[in-house]
């Protein structure tokens, strides 16, 4: 036994030894001067054209510590005033002390913290070091920013949806490169989004299963029981009739759902007044669906619905909005609450009208009416 308690006092004044050098060591790590950062450009607007081009270059001084240490140094982003409280990063090698960031990076940066597209935005950046958990700060700068509104394609998440029905619909049958995606607009394992799927008689028509990366490594199908539970390598699932489906995924939870959603246009605007809808047929060369020619009166509203019913249908954000002809805007879907109140679309001026709905990004459904 007193052996044992000997044994027990040497461990326990072993890790005391450990801890105290732990804390040792962090106390010695100490900033003796601080970084130091400029930019070759106090403004600057950004372009989607120029988006791999070198927009703004920054140089800086690392800052010293009172031991040799091998730091993660990184540009920091944020809104004037925020105090860095949501902000962005761009890493660098920690052997830099000048780097060039593109037009396409800073965007993203932008969209990320929040800047205002197409008007100029106070932005400060700062040099972030980095020592284990421990970070130290240059000064902070001030660059104006005029970003662009981003492709929303290039900004969220996604997955793909490869089956047999993609070819008629203006992909590539079983080609995860080529296919239909799911987007998830809050940038996290939920995916959901619409998909038109044809299911002319044959072998594979109507089926599709979900993979990640546009490649097939990874690929989830129905676990077998057709209960909405997915596993990996599953089996195909198949739509039960053509039309457009609303199909969501939680890729983190093995789970998902298909609704049928087949939209028309409908209100006192329209010939049928809110009796009855107009339907969209999907075109495949587009990847859009339209209406080629509606007459539209200039006193009334309209607004979209799925299956003859208010379940799922497409509203402006908040208001009424009056529409430009040939100008798409972003139209938003009521079921996933992201409208305010029941607002209507509207037109100017009276007349027919070709309107079309691109919804292959659920991050941005694309609403254009165009005089004819």
């Amino acid at each position: 036994m007193k052996n044992l308690f000997k044994i027990l006092a040497l461990v326990f004044t072993g890790l005391l030894v450990l801890s105290c050098e732990k804390d040792e060591d962090q106390a010695v790590v100490n900033e003796t001067s601080a970084g130091k950062i400029a930019a070759d450009k106090s403004s600057i607007v950004l372009n989607e054209l120029n988006a791999n081009d070198a927009v703004i270059t920054f140089t800086w001084t690392k800052p010293t510590f009172s031991i040799a240490v091998v730091p993660n140094q990184k540009l920091e982003f944020g809104i004037k005033g925020n105090s860095f409280k949501k902000s962005a990063t761009i890493d660098f090698s920690n052997d830099m002390t000048s780097g060039a960031v593109t037009h396409a990076a800073m965007n993203a940066a932008m969209f990320s913290i929040g800047a205002v597209p197409d008007a100029v935005n106070d932005i400060e950046v700062r040099l972030k070091t980095s020592i284990g958990p421990a970070a130290f700060y240059s000064n902070v700068i001030t660059v104006k920013v005029t970003p662009y509104t981003p492709n929303p394609d290039l900004v969220y998440p996604k997955i793909n949806v490869p089956g047999s029905y993609a070819g008629a619909a203006g992909y590539a049958n079983w080609t995860p490169s080529n296919s239909p995606n799911l987007f998830s607009p809050e940038k996290n394992d939920k995916y959901r989004g619409f998909i038109w799927i044809n299911t002319v008689t044959g072998v594979d028509d109507g089926k599709y299963k979900f993979s990640i990366n546009e490649d097939w490594p990874g690929n989830k199908g129905d676990d077998g029981t057709n209960s909405g539970k997915l596993k990996a390598d599953g089996e195909n699932i198949k739509a039960p009739a053509a039309g457009t489906y609303y199909i969501k995924v939680d890729w983190a939870a093995n789970t998902y759902s298909s609704v049928l959603a087949n939209f028309g246009v409908i209100g006192d605007a329209t010939p049928t007044g809110w009796g009855s809808d107009t339907d969209f047929v999907y075109n495949p060369a587009t990847k859009t669906y339209v209406i080629n020619s509606i007459a539209l009166s200039n006193t009334g509203v309209f607004k979209f619905r799925a299956n003859d019913d208010w379940a799922i249908k497409f509203q402006p954000k908040d208001a009424d909005q009056t529409l430009v002809s040939g100008t798409g805007v972003q139209s938003y879907l009521s079921s996933e609450g992201t409208v305010t109140g029941d607002p209507g679309y509207k037109v100017s001026q009276a007349g027919n009208y070709k309107i079309e709905l691109d919804l292959h990004n659920s991050a941005y459904y694309k609403l254009t009416v165009t005089k004819l």
